[in-house]
């Protein structure tokens, strides 16, 4: 059995501009909406399953195409030509540790598009991998009611400062705590066990400052586990799924669209 995988098929899309960056987004469904931020190296079938997996489950997901080819397999070779240009991109600042994101301003803008144009009380946003930590820093919105932490890998943690820092400023995240103790705000972060690109001192910061507001779901990848996931293992949403009960990654992704309904219905 393999992940789950689809193609572009039923899915509309349109650029749109925000905080002075454009990148065409492609959207598919009814409901509440939900902001879905592709993990490297882009709009990829996997990514493209979750999002479908989304729809069937009652919402509008919206993806923005950030990096590489909607549509376009993952490879070896494509992951780290995307991966090689995205470091260098000022929107992202890969490596930068308490470090407001440009590319954070534009999910804001477009959460409070989606917000506006579909019901419910508010909108979610699922980063992944790279993008990780931007659904966090999207929350800084009071139109984001639901952030999801998948993997989160910047910035790149290569020290000891880089693999501690929450992947947001200081600022941004001291308003995400606020909104946490005093508005209700959760938030939800996944990461398999044995997985150095997205360290557990990350969600060790994350929790000391958020509390039991940021729910963990982390699971056993390291060697003899259960469930046989790799040491490399690292995409719970998408590479690593197989839709079988009882398998964490399918459990995990479960926990989400429960999550996601409960907060934003």
């Amino acid at each position: 059995m393999t992940a789950p995988q689809a193609d572009l098929s039923g899915w509309s899309v349109k650029p749109f501009t925000g905080a002075g960056y454009t990148h065409d987004v492609y959207r598919k469904g009814a409901g509440p909406g939900v902001v879905l931020i592709p993990e490297v190296p882009g709009i990829h079938p996997g990514v493209l399953a979750l999002g479908n997996h989304l729809v069937d489950n009652g919402f509008t997901v919206a993806m923005p195409s950030l990096f590489g080819e909607p549509g376009k397999p993952a490879s070896a070779g494509y992951t780290i030509a995307t991966i090689a240009r995205a470091c260098v991109a000022r929107e992202f600042a890969a490596f930068a540790t308490n470090k407001q994101r440009p590319v954070s301003l534009f999910l804001r803008a477009l959460a409070r598009d989606v917000n506006a144009s579909t019901p419910g009380k508010g909108v979610g946003v699922i980063g992944q991998c790279f993008t990780g930590g931007f659904a966090l820093a999207a929350a800084v919105d009071d139109s984001v009611l639901a952030p999801v932490l998948s993997q989160p890998s910047l910035p790149i943690p290569l020290t000891a400062a880089g693999r501690s820092d929450p992947g947001l400023s200081q600022s941004e995240l001291t308003i995400v705590a606020d909104r946490c103790a005093n508005e209700g705000l959760c938030a939800m972060g996944l990461r398999f066990s044995a997985d150095k690109m997205s360290p557990r001192e990350r969600f060790t910061t994350l929790k000391q400052r958020l509390g039991d507001a940021f729910e963990v779901i982390e699971i056993d990848s390291h060697p003899g586990n259960a469930h046989g996931f790799g040491r490399t293992a690292h995409s719970v949403l998408t590479d690593e799924i197989r839709e079988v009960d009882g398998q964490p990654a399918y459990e995990a992704r479960k926990r989400v669209v429960e999550f996601l309904t409960q907060a934003l219905t």
